[in-house]
């Protein structure tokens, strides 16, 4: 007679090879796939210390004539510092609005809630592109151009509508409880914002700030537009200087100076995620 293990043991031994080798074809998409986005920053680190860079990769001439070539006050240092103005200060503005107008769509049950939500979502979507030759236009007229608190201000404006997003469900997470504590104990809408709120939901605008941050010192279309004097012009800007007018690149200087411009951004996600990686912290105002 047949034993009755029998057949989910032969079964076992069939479906294991099968799961290895699945196993092994996705190792394999991965790694691939992590290849293909591996290879830029590759050429990137090797290019910024070739002294005969090109747009193809090779065993590098090394050299740290490329770091010398652009870190200097006008190229890189003055750029960068404009870029830390226009996104700092877009990120301050975009915390401080997003909170603002999320608290009363968290908390109260506005008649015009929904209908408002979905024209944020709208405008999640909107190009800049589309919109900037008004806003051009109405910059000249409050006489705004080539002002760095102005073209914060519209990079801020730019971020809101997906800030707002963002704010809100991180608000929504917080439980109206603990507000009400603090309205039995004297304190005012504002305060309880500030004192309870804001502090459960800090992890939440670290996330906002990052992204309003990344977002902007990114944006090359806005201060291209918006800016010119060279002197307030950011670092995105300064990127295309490198790229020559008639077809010559310097890509050693290139890839040092990309380097340059990329390192407060990848700081501040490396400190944020280190301070503010551990939850949002619901749980000690909870058993309070």
């Amino acid at each position: 007679m047949t034993s009755p293990t029998l057949a989910p043991l032969s079964l076992t031994r069939l479906t294991e090879p099968r799961r290895a080798a699945g196993t092994a074809l996705v190792h394999v998409v991965l790694l691939g796939v992590a290849l293909c986005f591996a290879a830029p920053f590759v050429w990137l680190l090797v290019a910024s210390v070739d002294a005969e860079a090109t747009a193809s990769a090779a065993v590098p001439k090394l050299t740290a004539g490329n770091f010398t070539a652009v870190a200097d006050w006008e190229t890189s240092i003055r750029p960068i510092l404009n870029s830390l103005l226009l996104c700092g200060g877009a990120a301050l503005v975009n915390m401080v609005v997003s909170v603002l107008a999320a608290y009363p769509l968290s908390r109260y049950r506005l008649r015009f809630r929904r209908p408002f939500l979905y024209g944020v979502l709208f405008a999640t979507g909107l190009p800049v592109t589309a919109v900037m030759v008004p806003v051009y236009e109405l910059f000249v007229r409050l006489e705004l151009v080539d002002s760095l608190w102005g073209t914060a201000l519209f990079l801020a404006t730019a971020t809101l509508p997906f800030s707002l997003w963002l704010t809100k469900g991180f608000m929504d997470g917080v439980p109206v409880s603990l507000e009400e504590a603090a309205w039995v104990d004297g304190a005012s809408g504002l305060q309880s914002l500030r004192h309870v709120v804001l502090p459960l939901m800090a992890p939440g605008m670290a996330v906002v700030a990052v992204f309003t941050f990344i977002g902007a010192w990114g944006n090359f279309f806005i201060p291209f537009v918006l800016l010119q004097s060279p002197e307030k012009e950011p670092a995105a800007v300064g990127l295309f200087t490198f790229f020559g007018q008639y077809g010559t690149v310097a890509y050693g200087q290139l890839a040092a100076y990309s380097i340059l411009y990329s390192l407060p951004a990848v700081l501040l996600y490396v400190l944020v995620s280190r301070k503010l990686g551990g939850g949002f912290g619901l749980g000690g105002g909870l058993k309070g």
